[in-house]
Order: C-alpha cells, then structure tokens, then sequence
C-alpha cells in the first residue's frame, strides 16, 4: 500500500463537474493498493495517519496530529501510485490491486477515520476526478505499507 500525503489548506475533488469532497485545513491523501496488500494495512494506515505529527504546535515545531490541529481528511483512490516505471518510458499497472478488491476496501477506508474526525471526504474510486490541494509547507510525504 501507498500513500501519499499532503498537508493542506484546503483540498478538493471534482467528478463530471460535481464537487465530491472538499475539506479545509487538514490532510489530503491519495491511496494507492497494490496486488500484495493486506486487508489489515488499512487499519494500519488509518492509525499511521491519525497520528502523524505534521502541523505546527504553539512553537512552530511539527508536533500535533491532524485531530489535534482540528484537521480535516480527503482520500482519493489513485491505483497510479503502484506504477512500475523501472522498465521504459510506459508504466506498468500489473502491481495495482484489481479494482473489484481495492473499491470495497478504500470506500470501508473512509469510517475508520470518523470516530476521530468531523470532515472525512473522499473521491470516487474508478472515476475520472479533478483534485485540487493546496499544499502548506509544502509538507508532502509516502507512506509504503507491506
């Protein structure tokens, strides 16, 4: 599994112009499943990013976690993340989980952030989405779960 997060100001995802998600400050990240995942990574990445320690504390160190700082979350499905490029200038997607596995798992993705979370939005696995992320810092990170 891997994930590639964004500390923003605020974030978005568009589907056939309709707007899907959108949050404020918080984090945005895009996830991508790859063909030798364990379901229990998602429980894994959920908790890996709640805890997190990217945004400022009152010294301006990154020391608090997107609940602490009051953040909100947008997921986006994105299977390019398991890309192979290592052979040409074409990658190769061969890596990526199969859709009709990774769709159930990234929209049960979703819930195990709202207990601790009020704005948890997401894209639309399998669609064709426009994201917008304005990114603070910037702060951008992956994150490889095995």
């Amino acid at each position: 599994m891997i994930a590639l997060v964004q500390r923003c100001l605020h974030a978005w995802v568009e589907v056939e112009s309709n707007m899907t998600g959108e949050i404020g400050p918080g984090i945005a990240v895009f996830v991508g499943y790859e063909t030798s995942d364990a379901p229990s990574l998602d429980a894994k990445l959920a908790s890996k990013l709640l805890a997190l320690r990217i945004f400022a504390d009152d010294a301006g160190k990154m020391n608090r976690n997107v609940v602490e700082a009051g953040g909100n979350i947008l997921l986006i499905p994105n299977f390019t993340l398991a890309a192979d490029t290592t052979g040409g200038n074409r990658p190769s997607f061969t890596g990526a989980l199969a859709p009709d596995l990774a769709r159930p798992r990234f929209e049960a993705l979703a819930s195990l952030f709202r207990p601790a979370l009020d704005n948890v939005q997401t894209g639309r696995f399998g669609a064709d989405m426009k994201v917008e992320v304005l990114n603070d810092g910037p702060v951008s990170l992956v994150l490889r779960f095995a």
